[in-house]
């Protein structure tokens, strides 16, 4: 019998996090939470917490750690404070840490979680988007793995099982086009943030889902298949496959594709993560292919969404230049949901901010926090 996996997840609150709880519940005797981490959601994660029975949590805005405290009996431990979610990873006995926080505040508590000797199953781009170099040496030094959730990378992980590396001829990525596949470029400017926040597969949380609507998203996985997977980004491609059922493919030396199929259920890449190598069943529905109409494949539109352009510039520059670009669009995408600028300044002002940016090479990890901090600065000025 399997013991089961100890897990910590940051990001419990979200669609990740709440996936992750379902998988849990799905396979109990091989998934186990022990630890889980919030923002401010706190009556969602009250309720985790009676579920899942852990004693450790960590709410990262003060004033709801303190109100989660009083709700809390004695013997669960409430970290707060603002190296909370490192304190956590540090703390607990997990020894797979759910990283599902959006944006770049999942770098050090991934880190700690390398450092501790933990697995990683990553969820947000962003850590190996800003320090990919930086987070993929230190695995590699401490014996980690780095599992992918994303539902595209864990696809190629699964397609690349069993191959060498020096076989691969592409990584092929989909993306479902998001909600303007097939708008009229001339009507991109005119575009709503309640349109943009109307994804046609996914319900996520609201940033991703702009992410997606520019193809910023697709653009940032680009950038992280090509430090999980070791492979130079001009072997990294983007395809639109509207219906989302092929995860993403794999093409091989010989013009032979590999490709992973599913239906959009966010517990598939979670329950690989977590039980990897092996597999075991669970009560998601399975394919019937005799009731699927079609699989769609297309180019996608880089004349009209320059994201994946700009993504590919940072990812071959590499250095500073990655984490800038992420920094300006998190900045814009937050400008947008505010309804300050227009939908096509997210990717105007993120190429503006990249072209005013000194690039360099190897950097530290202060080096990388600092070119983060320069452009969120440069941003909101150009914004």
């Amino acid at each position: 019998m399997s013991i089961p996996r100890k897990v910590l997840i940051l990001g419990a609150t979200g669609s990740i996090g709440a996936s992750a709880l379902k998988v849990a519940r799905d396979i109990p005797d091989r998934m186990k939470i022990v630890g889980l981490a919030a923002h401010r959601s706190i009556d969602a994660l009250h309720t985790q917490v009676l579920e899942t029975g852990v004693k450790q949590i960590a709410v990262t805005d003060a004033e709801s750690a303190t109100q989660i405290r009083a709700r809390l009996a004695k013997d669960v431990e409430v970290f707060s404070g603002p190296d909370c979610l490192v304190d956590l990873v540090r703390a607990s006995d997990a020894d797979m840490v759910v990283v599902a926080i959006v944006g770049t505040a999942g770098l050090a508590p991934a880190l700690a979680a390398i450092d501790c000797g933990k697995h990683l199953a990553v969820a947000s781009k962003e850590i190996l988007v800003m320090a990919g170099e930086a987070v993929m040496s230190a695995a590699a030094r401490k014996g980690v793995d780095i599992l992918p959730v994303d539902s595209e990378h864990n696809a190629i992980f699964q397609c690349l099982e069993g191959h060498k590396h020096s076989e691969v001829r592409r990584l092929l990525l989909t993306a479902s086009g998001g909600p303007f596949r097939q708008t009229p470029a001339e009507d991109i400017r005119h575009v709503t943030l309640s349109q943009a926040l109307k994804h046609p597969t996914w319900t996520m949380g609201k940033k991703i889902t702009i992410d997606s609507a520019t193809l910023f998203n697709k653009g940032l996985e680009m950038i992280e298949a090509h430090w999980l997977f070791g492979v130079p980004i001009s072997k990294v491609e983007v395809v639109v496959h509207p219906q989302s059922i092929v995860h993403s493919m794999v093409e091989f030396m010989d013009n032979s594709v590999i490709a992973q199929l599913s239906h959009s259920d966010m517990c598939f890449p979670i329950q690989y993560a977590v039980t990897w190598p092996e597999r075991v069943p669970n009560s998601l529905p399975p394919i019937d292919f005799a009731r699927m109409a079609q699989l769609q494949f297309e180019s996608p539109r880089t004349d009209v969404f320059p994201s994946l352009n700009l993504a590919r510039q940072a990812g071959d520059i590499g250095g500073t230049l990655p984490a800038v670009l992420n920094a300006a669009n998190e900045v814009a995408v937050a400008a947008f949901l505010e309804e300050r600028i227009p939908f096509p300044r997210i990717w105007e002002s993120v190429e503006a901010v990249m072209q005013a940016h000194d690039v360099l090479q190897h950097p530290t990890l202060e080096a990388l926090i600092e070119a983060d901090r320069w452009a969120r600065e440069e941003s909101t000025r150009i914004i």
